[in-house]
């Protein structure tokens, strides 16, 4: 695989989506073929010492926001308390960090953890004990509502029904959040986006952030049409972003769900390729949103399917080349520094 020179090497990068995971008694399931285990079969391991390894591959990222991917929970207690262990090691791993050891880089300075808000007023316990947990890091929660009637779509990773953002007991855990000071992270298909722009008008007190461009599909009954289903795609964003409290992580789209061209491609897809996949949906983001509500992320492991952590942030900067300086800093740090409220 060849390495690419670095673009822009001095601009700073918070990159404010990432995971970490010890995936090694991982039993597989009978859907494992699905490529999005495909994609992430080299990183069984992903902690410290590999995050460290692709923040240091030469872009200057000087902190990061991890989110919840199902790591670490505790092993007993009641169900609803056992995502908190996630939230305990993380600021284990962001306490490591801070100590300086490891030089200025600053991992996991915004925590985003999971809590079941299908548990109502029942939720308050859960948010509490992550905020305890966190060490003055945690930040918010996220809650996957990802579905498809197509089941190849999302493979392994068919968890929820559909419309859970609508139901009456989500949206009464989910009226906690705003009041305790935690932001949501929403993730769900391109298909779903009416349910998010329902949710996020029903909250307009509540910090939103839309993850992965909102996922466009080109997977399953998807393939081949993403083209086709582009338009509708930028109607939904552009009616989402009129509710001023949303944000939109830019990324995600070297998943599997996507189906770019460059997704496990062999040789590997240089930045230029990934740019030119990309960049329809991310300049619709920024010109819907404006650089402000934009925020360029990693979804690393998960996005090493189609590239490497270096090549993948080139990209991003050949995507924004034509922005300003003050537009660059809000789409790398400042977006996610405001919304996570980083102090770095």
């Amino acid at each position: 695989m060849s390495v690419e020179q670095i673009l822009e090497p001095e601009l700073p990068i918070v990159d404010p989506h990432h995971h970490l995971w010890d995936r090694r008694n991982y039993a597989a399931p009978a859907a494992a073929e699905h490529p999005f285990m495909t994609a992430i079969a080299d990183a069984r391991r992903y902690l410290l010492d590999e995050l460290m390894a692709d923040t240091s591959s030469g872009h200057n990222v000087v902190a990061t926001v991890f989110v919840e991917c199902g790591a670490f929970y505790k092993a007993d207690g009641p169900l609803a308390l056992r995502p908190v262990g996630e939230t305990e090691f993380v600021n284990g791993v962001a306490a490591m960090s801070a100590s300086g050891l490891y030089g200025d880089f600053r991992a996991c300075a915004g925590i985003v953890g999971r809590a079941d808000l299908l548990l109502g007023d029942g939720v308050v316990e859960v948010l509490e004990a992550h905020v305890a947990a966190g060490g003055g890091r945690f930040r918010g929660i996220r809650n996957s509502a990802s579905f498809d009637a197509d089941k190849e779509v999302l493979g392994p990773l068919n968890r929820v029904e559909a419309g859970l953002y609508l139901r009456d007991d989500f949206r009464t855990g989910f009226g906690h959040l705003a009041q305790m000071g935690l932001s949501f992270d929403a993730w769900l298909l391109e298909p779903q986006l009416g349910d998010m722009i329902d949710l996020a008008r029903a909250y307009p007190e509540t910090t939103i952030v839309l993850d992965h461009v909102g996922t466009p599909i080109g997977r399953g009954s998807y393939e081949g049409r993403l083209q086709e289903r582009f338009a509708g795609w930028r109607a939904n964003i552009r009616e989402l972003a009129k509710s001023p409290h949303v944000n939109v992580k830019l990324g995600g789209l070297a998943m599997a769900f996507c189906n770019f061209p460059s997704f496990l491609a062999e040789p590997r897809a240089p930045s230029e390729q990934l740019a030119e996949e990309w960049r329809p949906y991310i300049e619709t983001c920024i010109e819907a949103f404006g650089p402000q509500r934009c925020m360029f992320e990693s979804n690393f492991p998960v996005d090493m399917g189609s590239c490497s952590y270096a090549t993948l942030w080139n990209a991003f900067k050949r995507i924004a080349a034509g922005y300003s300086a003050d537009e660059k800093t809000a789409l790398f740090s400042g977006t996610a520094k405001k919304v996570y409220r980083l102090a770095v």
